[in-house]
């Protein structure tokens, strides 16, 4: 196994603030791994607010004994000894298990989608995010979102009613809302809480303080909305500590570790009667694909990573009706992959 990667940043198309950051990119590390003749990539996308970064990244990489990878891949085995070299470390974790999974199923001459069982018919439809802003810029930004069928909103500040009511103001899309923690009144919360079922709210993930089980409880018992676990839930080992708190579950692969912990959480998920957001970071088509994947599996997408930016250096993936469309192509299907990222 060969490995090359790559420092990349990812340009946003308008500054991208939620209830307690804000950037206008996102640094992304790009991984190629070549086993025998068949090339297969991954991506970590190392939002600031998570604490990784192309430093960490590559320090972790120095320490991947890569003759352990070997084909056929164990992955339950390989994510045990990426987890070994060192705690955390999720995105660029997922960044090696997005390149196994498309180098497996190029090796075997399968869409990833096919070797974990998602049927692309059931590809729920996708949600484009509008981060909070100025009434003139969300405006911009419900016209950017153009083909989408399902609008999410960032919440989580003082004029949440007057973000909600901008948009309302321009479409009756169904919505989905992301307090990203700001609300720290339970009684507020639940008032907002009708007030957004009154809207076309559909879900709302992580109203409270992930720390705060109690209250994220409190709200889960009382909405008539469904409540969903986004930072309260990272990895597999997660599920278990936020059991019954919550309605559902945020997966994004590059808090997983990647596309084999994110179909486990799935399934974890489901024999505890849970929902599934499946979600992503700023990111390209390699790691958005990878999720969408997995998406015919779970109830909601919200995979717009490739809509959101200006410098995807791939092929944007194919979108009908507000759904990816999934190709019969091995691997992730990534398209359009300039050589000259990693050179030859």
């Amino acid at each position: 196994m060969q490995a090359s990667y790559i420092s990349y940043h990812l340009d946003l198309k308008h500054p991208f603030a939620i209830a307690k950051f804000s950037r206008t990119s996102t640094p992304l590390l790009l991984l190629r791994l070549r086993y025998e003749q068949t090339e297969g990539y991954g991506e970590a996308s190392m939002v600031p607010y998570m604490g990784e970064s192309y430093e960490s990244a590559t320090a972790f990489l120095s320490k991947v004994d890569w003759s352990c990878l070997t084909y056929p891949f164990n992955f339950p085995e390989i994510i045990a000894y990426l987890d070994s070299l060192a705690a955390g470390h999720p995105a660029i974790k997922a960044a090696i298990d997005i390149a196994l999974n498309d180098l497996n199923g190029k090796l075997q001459q399968k869409p990833c989608y096919q070797i974990y069982g998602a049927d692309p018919l059931k590809m729920p439809v996708t949600s484009y995010t509008i981060g909070i802003d100025s009434p003139e810029v969300i405006r911009e930004k419900v016209a950017d979102a153009a083909g989408f069928k399902v609008l999410k909103v960032k919440l989580g500040r003082d004029n949440d009613k007057e973000l909600i009511s901008t948009v309302r103001s321009l479409t009756n899309l169904p919505l989905y809302v992301d307090a990203n923690q700001g609300w720290d009144n339970r009684k507020k919360a639940i008032d907002m809480i009708y007030w957004l079922h009154d809207q076309g709210v559909v879900l709302i993930e992580q109203p409270m303080n992930k720390a705060d089980t109690e209250g994220n409880a409190w709200l889960t018992g009382r909405s008539p909305i469904p409540i969903l676990a986004d930072e309260a839930v990272q990895r597999l080992s997660d599920l278990e500590q936020i059991k019954g708190a919550y309605h559902g579950i945020n997966i994004k692969l590059m808090k997983s570790a990647g596309m084999y912990e994110a179909h486990q959480m799935i399934l974890k998920a489901r024999s505890y009667g849970m929902k599934i957001l499946i979600g992503c970071m700023s990111e390209t088509s390699c790691a958005s694909l990878a999720a969408a994947a997995l998406a015919p599996l779970c109830d909601w997408a919200d995979l717009d990573g490739p809509w959101l930016t200006k410098n995807n250096p791939f092929t944007t993936p194919e979108f009908q009706e507000g759904k990816y469309q999934l190709k019969d192509l091995p691997g992730l299907g990534l398209e359009g992959i300039k050589i000259d990222l990693f050179g030859s």
